[in-house]
């Protein structure tokens, strides 16, 4: 027997409803039970479903006789599970790669009547955002004081439902009296944190972006959730907080006019009243009074006559806010008039994320050899602890416009923002920070579907105010040269982040490996998968507790998400893999690590630095050399053992491939080609050019 059931109700979702089947049916460890509820949809959804279904038997399709909605579908779905959990998936969403066995190995853990998982929203724009990560979850009466988590969020023990009578109601928001129901009636909740579903609020066509009278059966489905036992049983004061909510909550439904038509809202209203006065718990206040009493036009005066309050009240904060950007501005113009400080320097990395890359390995080097140099660091609100004695401003605060529009130096390895000024006489250095296999720069339009967000004259202004261009290598300097032109020098001194690789010592690997806990005899293979622009979310392209059970008990794998991916992605389930996503050095990561495994990242570049195994893992290869166009071919020019499938990639291993004298020999080639310049001395070279030598005369010619 299946342990997930996973029903999929389908109505005028052809769109959407292939890709929402292959994100359950391809997920890579688990073989769930889905059922398809065609609910007489009048397009081709029906036939979508039977389609999928002739090529994977573990889809079963059912046919419905006449629409009866999504809870009525549902309700179906349900009749013929035979998991011991249901999650029920709109045939508009999709779930995350990995989901379904994150989720199985979290019940297996605990057997909750409910567990609650992280879910996201996709815009219509296809952005994906607003994650909701669950950390606790309110339950019995208490649970309708809350946010009702969506229904993709809910995974539910089957016995539950059945025991305690839930199922779908009838009618438009059906998903509120659902959620809310076996909150208040669950024995046991359980959470798990990672986004596993993502749903379409704003899709036209979905309930939410119609307009129509029928948002009243938003009234029946709250009057259900407030007659659940566990809530009509409640102290009169918890009762009191959940019908408030539920007449807040659908009063502003009323005064939406892209959801309920004008001639309609006096009927909602009316209901609304007739749920308070069913469902009072207690006095309320002046609002409670006009709702109870069914006085329409009297509660939109309260109404406007609150907001105009509120409008007048907010006046004050906002117009401090105004002031205050405007202040900063003038501050900052002002600053931008006094002297350079001839000894302050601004470093940054990764858009402010934090200390870190060619920019913290220049910052160190800088304190050694230019001792009389202030260092300064540029990090954004809540940003992660600076090593001791790191001195750093926020940025926005008056002390960064101070800082910026003051220093002499400047240096990022990403860009600072348009409204930075370049001043006569101040040097920025551009540091970058990875060697490019992927077309980048100015060339990037050469391939269109890489260019979300790109702007060619916003690149153009920033390229114009560097003074210096660091480069690892020639490989870099020459696409550079093209693809990141600038009217300053370029110096080609091989990457100040790797001066810590090239001089690391025996005692050093020990404390690398010591500090991530490793065991001596260990084996640490690396696995860093790099963005890919067609997926909106963390989408694993290789199981990695698959491997570490091929690799064998003496293997432990290390995995390092890319950072754009955020609270994506799932926590391993297998003992020897260890997430290392959040470790904030990752130049210790590669001493740790006896071999690496990467597909497009720069970070083999770094690695090779080691002369250690390094193994491509690229399935998709073909893929993100169309999508995002490469520098060299990387299948016949790799660093040692190329590999497109799971088994060539666990038979390299297994080999002996990975070692082998051709595989050293493919090293060596790379190595010779992109870390000549790896001595260690990076970060002294810039240094010397820069702060040591006349880089004035650079930044004012």
């Amino acid at each position: 027997m299946n342990f997930i059931s996973v029903v999929v109700p389908a109505w005028r979702v052809q769109g959407y409803l292939a890709e929402c089947l292959a994100s359950v049916l391809d997920q890579q460890t688990v073989d769930a039970e889905v059922i398809g509820i065609d609910d007489a949809s009048p397009d081709h959804s029906g036939e979508v479903l039977d389609e999928r279904a002739a090529r994977d038997s573990r889809l079963t399709v059912v046919h419905l006789p006449a629409t009866g909605g999504p809870g009525p579908a549902r309700n179906a779905g349900l009749d013929r599970a035979c998991g011991e959990y249901v999650w029920f998936v709109d045939g508009d969403d999709r779930i995350v790669p990995g989901a379904l066995a994150a989720i199985e190995a979290r019940l297996l853990e605990e057997k909750p009547d409910v567990l609650v998982v992280g879910a996201a929203r996709e815009r219509w724009n296809r952005s994906v955002s607003g994650w909701r990560t669950p950390k606790s979850v309110a339950t019995g009466a208490e649970a309708l004081t809350q946010p009702a988590p969506p229904l993709g969020a809910l995974v539910v023990r089957r016995q539950f439902l059945t025991e305690s009578g839930i199922r779908f109601r009838p009618g438009w928001y059906e998903d509120v009296a659902f959620a809310y129901a076996v909150l208040a009636e669950a024995g046991s909740v359980a959470t798990f944190t990672p986004a596993c579903y993502i749903r379409r609020l704003d899709r036209d066509g979905s309930i939410r972006t119609t307009r129509s009278a029928r948002h009243a059966d938003a009234v029946a489905q709250w009057d259900d959730a407030l007659s659940r036992p566990a809530v009509a049983g409640a102290p009169a004061k918890l009762r009191r907080r959940a019908l408030d909510r539920a007449v807040t909550e659908l009063l502003k439904i009323v005064a939406d006019g892209s959801r309920v038509p004008r001639d309609a809202r006096r009927a909602m209203f009316t209901a609304v009243s007739e749920l308070q006065r069913k469902h009072e718990a207690g006095a309320g206040g002046l609002r409670h009074k006009l709702v109870a009493a069914d006085l329409f036009a009297a509660y939109r005066a309260l109404k406007a006559v609150r907001g105009a309050v509120e409008s007048t009240r907010s006046v004050p904060g906002t117009a401090k806010a105004r002031l205050r950007k405007r202040a900063l501005r003038w501050y900052y113009r002002w600053q931008l008039r006094r002297p350079l400080d001839e000894n302050l320097a601004v470093y940054a990395a990764y858009w402010y994320r934090g200390y870190a890359c060619n920019p913290a390995a220049i910052y160190e080097k800088a304190r050694e050899l230019a001792p009389g140099l202030r260092g300064v660091w540029v990090v954004k609100p809540g940003h992660q602890p600076l090593p001791k004695g790191v001195d750093y401003v926020v940025a926005g605060s008056r002390a960064y416009f101070r800082a910026i529009a003051r220093a002499k130096y400047l240096i990022n390895n990403a860009t600072f923002p348009p409204d930075v000024v370049k001043r006569k006489g101040a040097v920025h250095v551009q540091t970058h920070h990875g060697t490019p296999l992927k077309t980048m720069g100015l060339d990037q339009p050469k391939f269109p579907a890489s260019t979300v967000g790109y702007n060619a004259e916003r690149m153009r202004r920033n390229i114009n105010k560097w003074d210096f261009s660091i480069t690892a290598n020639r490989h870099t300097t020459l696409l550079w040269d093209r693809q990141f032109p600038i009217k300053g020098e370029t110096l080609e001194t091989g990457y100040p982040r790797n001066d810590r690789l090239a001089l690391a010592t025996a005692a050093d690997v020990a404390s690398a490996r010591a500090e991530l806990g490793i065991a001596p005899g260990e084996r640490v293979v690396l696995y860093t998968p790099t963005h890919r622009e067609w997926h909106a979310t963390f989408t694993p392209v290789l199981d990695v507790d698959a491997l570490a059970e091929a690799l064998g008990p003496d293997t432990r794998v290390l995995l390092r998400g890319h950072y754009f991916y955020g609270l994506a992605g799932f926590p391993a389930q297998h003992p020897r893999v260890t997430d290392v996503s959040s470790f904030p050095a990752v130049e210790t990561l590669y001493l740790a690590a006896d071999a690496l495994i990467t597909d497009f990242s720069s970070v083999m570049f770094d690695y090779a630095v080691l002369d250690r195994p390094l193994i491509i893992f690229a399935p998709d290869w073909d893929i993100y050399r169309a999508v995002r166009g490469v520098t060299f071919d990387l299948a016949t020019e790799h660093p040692g053992t190329f590999t497109r499938t799971f088994e060539e990639l666990v038979a390299a291993f297994r080999g002996g491939q990975v070692t082998s004298a051709a595989a050293a020999a493919a090293r060596a080639r790379f190595r010779e080609r992109f870390c000549s310049l790896e001595d260690g001395h990076a970060a002294e070279r810039v240094v010397r050019r820069v702060f040591l030598t006349d880089g004035r005369a650079q930044a004012d010619a």
